[in-house]
């Protein structure tokens, strides 16, 4: 397989099918409202920060994509709210037509017939390579770790700072991130939110959400906080914040 990645600017082509390719995220994920402030315009306004690969098996037929937005930072710390926090920000800056002095990663998404092949690491590379391209020094990343699913009780910082006996990451996804030069820096403990009443829950997840208190979802990295009372639940995620020095 020759990969061939480029920008969304370079090949318009791909922008009728972006949201089209088979993926692996789970329904109730595509339900944090802030994402439509950078989806809904990712194919027109940030076509440059988002990135396209097809192969020479089925030149034309996507095989992944990978979207970047600029935001500001203005010298402070990364915002704990992470994914979110960036597309906000990221967002007022456009509107308001504000300068930007960072970048933040949004996520690799990978065809599910093509997941282990290793091309998370390339779409990565690639990344990397478009945001110095773009004038960057640093690159940032709100990390989804991908096996924290399996342990949705545990701390994210606890879980993050967990190595391997060669000191990389336990968790398959920072590694990739620290083989490729990043840095973890700190947790973004409310990264991603979404809240919905309890017949929306049942339809994401098919689960009963009958009951107050805890619910572990498949695919969520911490529980999700149920209320029958006031009929919703509310999911809050950490993700990790993830430097990678670009020069």
């Amino acid at each position: 397989m020759a990969l061939q990645i480029t920008t969304l600017a370079e090949r318009p082509e791909f922008a009728a099918s972006l949201w089209d390719m088979d993926h692996t995220w789970h329904p109730f994920m595509l339900h944090d409202p802030i994402a439509d402030l950078f989806y809904g315009h990712a194919t027109t306004l940030y076509s440059e920060y988002v990135l396209v690969a097809d192969d020479d098996t089925e030149p034309g037929r996507l095989v992944a994509r990978a979207c970047m937005i600029p935001f500001i930072r203005g010298g402070a710390d990364l915002p704990d709210d992470g994914w979110d926090g960036a597309i906000r920000s990221g967002t007022l800056a456009r509107e308001r037509n504000l300068p930007t002095d960072a970048i933040s990663a949004l996520e690799i998404t990978i065809r599910r017939d093509l997941l282990g092949k290793g091309l998370s690491s390339l779409m990565l590379t690639a990344m990397r390579a478009q945001a110095a391209h773009l004038g960057h020094h640093e690159l940032f990343a709100p990390v989804r770790p991908t096996a924290k699913h399996l342990e949705p009780h545990t701390p994210m910082h606890e879980y993050a700072s967990r190595t391997r006996p060669d000191g990389l990451p336990h968790d398959p996804w920072l590694r990739v991130h620290v083989r490729a030069g990043g840095k973890i820096v700190k947790v973004a403990p409310r990264s991603m939110v979404v809240a919905g009443t309890l017949a929306e829950w049942r339809t994401w997840t098919e689960l009963p959400f009958d009951r107050t208190g805890p619910v572990e979802v498949p695919g969520a990295l911490t529980p999700v906080h149920c209320d029958v009372p006031h009929n919703h639940a509310v999911y809050v995620e950490p993700n990790v914040w993830v430097s990678h020095p670009l020069r």
